[in-house]
């Protein structure tokens, strides 16, 4: 029974060859047996198809005789998982011809190398130091650094001031150049990066002197910008379109910024709470007083309540760190801490059993 290949491809009689060749490509990447929606029966049937229909004279036999043309000296079967499987071992395929590189290129990984336009420079990580209270109010920073960079005098075009550029002749533009190669396997075409153009698909009548018609050079380069209020230590500040530059045709990568916050000798942090101690001696803490303390909105007065244990904590409201992206202020926690001294006169000890005898 002759098989209607248009139907298996889904594609109508008049399909052009690139309709054809567009259709087996969807389908092969649907039912090539390494994904999930992998049909090894399906595959074969679909690369038969194509084998017929993406060849003109092996399309105009089928449509004259259908898929049985090869009873009249043509070509009924196709290449199957065996016969890309056998390939890859060196032994014998099918006799066939097709896109190798652009086609099986894309479902197996490594055939068809790619245009180059669209190319993305390399991402640059740098590391800064700041300090506790930079990291609680934020601080713009300068960060100088040497890098690929688009050239100056060419502005990343590769040409020569003046110069015209112009569609590579070699490659029509495309960036690539398709070679045809006689293998065990039959012809098999490829897709290979220009040389002409290295993949970029335009050329320049004259190259820039200055970077030899790269396009870019290493430069220095300063950016200023802003250390967010609320960050806290290992925390990453992207810089979009600052990293490394390739010139022509490409898009820069990133500048990630990785900030460290030094500690500090008084305080401690944990989200936008800020903690810190609270030294106060007996009488202080028994008979409460108003104190002055560091915060990092400078010095305050605080109350230390009458009857205040060690260990308990004085909340100051609003005191702490920005919070991140977000509005308001954590707070400040001060531990207090009772000075209890090792040896007192005999005055103080006397007042104390008087104390005491109070209690």
């Amino acid at each position: 029974m002759s098989k209607d290949y248009y139907k298996i491809l889904g594609v109508e009689k008049s399909a052009t060859d690139d309709e054809v060749k567009k259709a087996f490509r969807k389908l092969a990447h649907k039912f090539h047996p390494d994904k999930k929606t992998g049909d090894e029966a399906k595959f074969k049937e679909v690369n038969e198809a194509y084998q017929v229909l993406g060849k003109p004279e092996k399309r105009q036999k089928y449509d004259q005789f259908g898929s049985n043309f090869d009873q009249q000296g043509g070509f009924g079967g196709g290449a199957g998982w065996e016969d890309f499987m056998n390939a890859s071992r060196g032994q014998s395929g099918g006799g066939f011809q097709f896109d190798f590189g652009d086609i099986v290129g894309d479902l197996f990984g490594f055939g068809g190398n790619r245009n180059r336009k669209g190319k993305r420079g390399k991402d640059i990580q740098v590391d800064i130091e700041i300090s506790f209270e930079d990291a609680v109010f934020g601080i713009e920073r300068e960060i100088n650094l040497t890098k690929n960079n688009n050239c100056d005098v060419c502005a990343g075009s590769g040409a020569e001031p003046g110069s015209n550029i112009k569609t590579c002749r070699e490659c029509n533009g495309q960036g690539q150049v398709s070679r045809v190669q006689q293998t065990i396997l039959g012809a098999i075409q490829t897709n290979a990066v220009c040389s002409s153009c290295n993949g970029v698909g335009d050329k320049a009548e004259k190259e820039c002197k200055h970077c030899n018609g790269r396009g870019f050079e290493k430069s220095a380069s300063s950016y200023k910008f802003k250390i967010p209020a609320g960050i806290s230590n290992g925390e990453t500040i992207r810089i979009s379109g600052k990293g490394e530059n390739l010139g022509k045709n490409a898009t820069s990568g990133d500048l990630y910024v990785v900030v460290h916050v030094k500690s500090h000798k008084e305080f401690k942090r944990s989200g936008a709470d800020i903690y810190s101690n609270l030294t106060v001696n007996y009488p202080q803490a028994v008979l409460g007083e108003t104190v002055e303390v560091n915060t990092v909105d400078g010095k305050k007065k605080v109350v230390v309540p009458s009857g205040t244990q060690s260990g308990q904590q004085i909340r100051l409201r609003g005191l702490g760190a920005h919070r991140l992206n977000r509005s308001g202020r954590g707070d400040h926690f001060l531990k207090v801490i009772v000075n209890i001294p090792k040896r007192v006169s005999r005055k103080a000890k006397k007042l104390l059993k008087e104390l005491e005898s109070e209690l």
